[in-house]
């Protein structure tokens, strides 16, 4: 299939999954009492947004609405903006936002089409979930003075719900890869499925 990718489509994508992840943050957060962060459901739009867009593209869309929160818009769930939420113990986690769905994407761009739901699963387990929590972690304990067993025991309440992100995020990236086949470059053993269509014509 011929790259249909243009510097326009890519601003478009780039500006729609920034605002995907805007979006999730209007659904109220869930706060926890062993941890600073609260749950929310824009960690999934991180998630998606690497499976479906490839890592530079995955990156920058992070990158875009990191900026505009960071100018002030309160786009965080909860309503939270400025450079002031940078600076207190969820940093890390906004840091993770822009790493981890650039580590996401690049890896799913590397494995390619036809999308793999297995492979989409440990790919989005290491970049959406071990990664995250890494960074988050390090977040805490840098600025919070958690120790590393208090910061392990305040991520603890997010587990269950980040799994069931990850699974979710990967059977969706599954079926948007199939309606868009171009959005992955194809990798598979065979012609990509528009050429064996034009091969069987021929």
């Amino acid at each position: 299939m011929a790259n249909n990718r243009t510097p326009a489509r890519d601003l478009a994508l780039i500006a729609v999954f920034a605002g995907v992840t805007a979006a999730l943050g209007l659904i109220p957060p869930l706060y926890v009492p062993l941890s600073p962060a609260p749950i929310t459901l824009q960690t999934f739009g991180v998630i998606l947004a690497g499976t479906v867009l490839g890592g530079r593209r995955a990156l920058l869309s992070q990158l875009l609405f990191i900026a505009l929160v960071a100018l002030g818009l309160p786009l965080l769930a909860g309503g939270r903006g400025g450079i002031g939420v940078f600076l207190g113990p969820t940093a890390g986690f906004l840091v993770g936002f822009v790493v981890c769905a650039g580590v996401i994407g690049w890896a799913t761009w590397r494995k390619g089409a036809p999308y793999s739901i297995v492979w989409g699963l440990v790919i989005n387990i290491l970049g959406g979930m071990v990664l995250m929590y890494a960074l988050g972690i390090a977040g805490m304990m840098v600025i919070a003075h958690l120790s590393l067993t208090a910061a392990l025991l305040a991520n603890l309440p997010y587990l269950i719900g980040d799994l069931i992100k990850v699974i979710a995020a990967t059977l969706i990236a599954k079926g948007v890869h199939a309606a868009y086949p171009g959005l992955l470059p194809w990798r598979g053993a065979s012609a990509e499925p528009a050429e064996a269509a034009h091969d069987v014509r021929a």
